[in-house]
């Protein structure tokens, strides 16, 4: 398709300081149970996030990826960005293991990605191809909604290392790096999506799982 993403939003800088951050780091690992995933509505999701500069010593951002990664595993998901844990900080974790419909896979070209995290991200897209599929999102609990996004994208990063990395993401994979990224930035794929196909996740799953949005999209009205 040749939609064209929705413009970023412009969101406020946090107001958390380093120390702050630090300590909300400290609780959040201190604590016995997994942290609870921020809903939307909090402010900390509608802010961008301060840049990674040494916040946290090597230890700390590594046991911070571990149980992000832990969080997003039991909730399940395939991303989940520190602000979603009310953290403040430009970082991510992805990963995506899933078996799904070998249909879907193909419509969606979506392959199976290895666990890695990424700081300080930034993407650009690579060419002008588009896909318009629906998604979720782990702070905006129980809907899902079709997000028109960049099919090929680079993604600048470090990784938790210090690393500067650049690669490239296309397809499904693309799809969950714009979604991530966007999160560190104070955008919500709501802000990028075709409202009217805002479904329920049990009329999603009822209706809407087609591999690709065709019904939907007749049904439902948008992008004409």
């Amino acid at each position: 398709m040749n939609h064209h993403p929705r413009p970023e939003a412009t969101s406020p800088a946090t107001d958390f300081n380093p120390t702050q951050i630090r300590d909300a780091v400290r609780r959040l690992l201190d604590a016995e149970e997994l942290p609870t995933i921020v809903q939307a509505g909090h402010p900390v999701l509608r802010q961008q996030a301060a840049p990674f500069d040494g916040q946290l010593d090597d230890v700390e951002l590594m046991a911070l990826v571990e149980r992000m990664r832990d969080a997003m595993h039991d909730a399940p998901g395939v991303g989940l960005a520190a602000p979603q844990l009310g953290i403040p900080l430009q970082l991510a974790v992805l990963e995506d293991q899933y078996d799904i419909d070998p249909a879907s896979a193909a419509v969606r070209h979506r392959e199976q990605m290895e666990f890695f995290a990424i700081v300080n991200p930034q993407y650009r897209p690579l060419g002008t191809e588009t896909a318009s599929f629906y998604e979720g999102c782990l702070s905006v609990n129980g809907y899902q909604a079709v997000v028109t996004r960049h099919r090929n994208v680079e993604l600048r990063y470090s990784n938790p290392a210090g690393e500067p990395m650049e690669e490239w993401f296309s397809g499904w994979q693309a799809r969950i790096v714009q979604h991530e990224t966007d999160h560190l930035h104070g955008i919500l794929y709501l802000d990028r999506a075709e409202i009217r196909s805002l479904s329920s996740n049990a009329e999603h799953s009822a209706r809407w799982a087609a591999p690709d949005i065709d019904e939907a999209r007749r049904s439902l009205g948008f992008l004409h």
